[in-house]
């Protein structure tokens, strides 16, 4: 029988019989298919002078985040029950929005569900101190990484001539490349293949999802795709140590065979060597380990980090199975454990990126305010960034806390306007989060928040009212002040190592002034003025 807690050199090839060896190969080794590259030049995937490795956490939040609700602008009076009647959240009255300071975090404790207030009445919007700006209730969680000054929340982020179908802009923003539906190869790919590690290195990029994402895919190396971390099977041989000695011999006789002299025999021994090192790697690593908070969580007891079941998820056990104290809905136990095998793929590998993805964004209909379907969603992700924190603080090894970064993306942000269902459909700009140890976010001391274009003091000022920047886009959208190839550009260069040259590879539109993404100016492609790269990173 196999075993359901270590992931054996067999899993990598359990999708071997739906899409035959080859493609599975293919998907879990980096290969040079073309150009054969020696080490970069810049600091991609290279030690620091700690001896430490920068990395990178993605998360793709698909279907298009409705900004508006999740960093919301209480200091713009368009902002109000006239465009959101039934999606509205009111701020919460425990602390004014208009005050400045931390971010405000109300610990529910022992006797109270977990997204109420601690006298058990329902929770509202989350102040952020920066006198404008607040969070969904569903986000509070992010409150404790905000006030570490850990976490930095972009809005009005977007691209010119923003595309509303959901196909073409996740393309866009996988290949940080607007509008250009030649291009076929993903931004973090592009990243690892100027990194000079792909010819060398097993494992530099990895996703935990159903398929390889755009993001990482690409024609000169093949980066890693998990869909399961639990299926254990190569070839029909059982997880037992006979079968795993069989299977070792099977990969070394297969890499040792002789043939014919081709152009491909260096590309099939190199593949059969990386397939090797990748297996033996990942057979090590408990994937199903359980990792807690350090310290009572929310006011309660130490919490499950990464909730797989009923029983890890918050405050429900501790509590006589009270589902008022569950952290994330029950629907979301896959997602975490995605969310927890990319933590260890980034911990324990030389791996250098590694993400996963949120589907469901898509709120059409029933959106609901501080509660309902977006709330669910928005839970996720809060919860998501905390657990991650608390992880790689408490259980460092080829990766901390500050050599990581997380960073989320989503195609578009949602229309200013609540539509007839109750919901709201494609619109422009967004929000994105940067959050890790290296991240320039909340500081008491300098009173610098961590709030980066939702104010009327940021680069391009948020205009307020009903004809302000809730509705400069075709007189019905929220604007974007950001793009996002600005923030990916930022995190790439001074987070990862890349050089500027580098970048302009890595994002083809670093390279032209008429797109501003350093410095910031009017994007020549639709006439918007942008502020340029946010000072997001230490």
């Amino acid at each position: 029988m196999n075993t359901p807690n270590i992931l054996t050199r067999r899993s990598f090839l359990s999708r071997t019989s739906a899409l035959g060896l080859g493609t599975a190969l293919a998907t879990l080794t980096d290969i040079p298919f073309v150009m054969q590259r020696a080490l970069a030049d810049g600091n991609i995937g290279k030690p620091g002078p700690n001896g430490r490795v920068k990395k990178l956490l993605f998360l793709f939040l698909r279907g298009a985040n409705d900004g508006l609700n999740a960093l919301i602008p209480y200091g713009d009076s368009a902002y109000s029950t006239v465009n959101r009647p039934s999606i509205y959240i009111p701020p919460d009255p425990g602390a004014a929005w208009q005050s400045s300071g931390p971010a405000y975090f109300p610990a529910s404790g022992a006797t109270t569900g977990t997204f109420v207030r601690p006298d058990g009445t329902p929770l509202n919007g989350l102040a952020l101190g920066n006198g404008f700006a607040g969070l969904h209730p569903s986000l509070k969680f992010l409150a404790p990484v905000y006030n570490a000054g850990d976490l930095a929340l972009l809005h009005r982020v977007g691209y010119p001539r923003q595309s509303r179908s959901h196909f073409d802009s996740q393309n866009y923003w996988e290949t940080g490349s607007p509008r250009d539906d030649l291009a076929k190869d993903g931004i973090l790919y592009r990243t690892m293949l100027e990194s000079g590690l792909t010819t060398t290195n097993a494992l530099t990029g990895v996703s935990i999802q159903s398929s390889l994402p755009l993001i990482l895919r690409g024609s000169k190396a093949a980066m890693t795709n998990l869909s399961d971390t639990g299926r254990y099977n190569l070839l029909g041989v059982p997880n037992t140590t006979a079968g795993n000695n069989k299977a070792d011999l099977f990969l070394k006789a297969a890499n040792a065979s002789q043939g014919a002299d081709r152009k491909s025999r260096d590309l099939l021994d190199l593949q059969y060597q990386n397939l090797t090192k990748t297996l033996e790697t990942f057979a090590a690593i408990n994937f199903n380990q359980e990792f807690l908070d350090n310290e009572n969580t929310d006011g309660d007891v130490p919490y499950n980090l990464f909730p797989t079941s009923n029983a890890t998820n918050g405050g429900y056990a501790a509590r006589g199975n009270n589902a008022a104290k569950y952290v994330v809905p029950t629907s979301s136990y896959d997602f975490f454990r995605q969310l927890r095998s990319a933590a260890l793929v980034l911990n324990k590998t030389d791996a250098i990126v590694a993400g996963t993805q949120i589907d469901g964004w898509d709120t059409h209909s029933n959106q609901g305010g501080p509660t309902g379907s977006h709330a669910n969603l928005l839970r996720r992700v809060g919860w998501s960034i905390y657990a991650l924190r608390k992880y790689f603080l408490q259980n460092p090894d080829q990766c901390r806390w500050d050599d990581l970064v997380i960073v989320t993306l989503s195609e578009f942000g949602r229309t200013t306007i609540e539509n007839d269902d109750n919901g709201t459909d494609h619109a422009e700009a967004s929000v994105m989060f940067v959050a890790g140890g290296g991240v320039k976010g909340y500081d008491s001391g300098s009173r610098r928040p961590g709030v980066f274009g939702c104010g009327p003091s940021d680069p391009v000022a948020w205009q307020t009212g009903q004809t302000g920047s809730m509705f400069q886009t075709e007189k019905r959208y929220l604007q974007r002040a950001i793009d996002y190839r600005s923030v990916l550009g930022k995190v790439i260069r001074d987070h990862l190592g890349a050089t500027q040259d580098q970048v302009n590879r890595i994002i083809p539109g670093y390279a032209k002034s008429s797109e501003a993404l350093k410095t910031g100016g009017v994007q020549t492609a639709d006439g918007v003025r942008v502020q340029g790269e946010p000072d997001l990173m230490l």
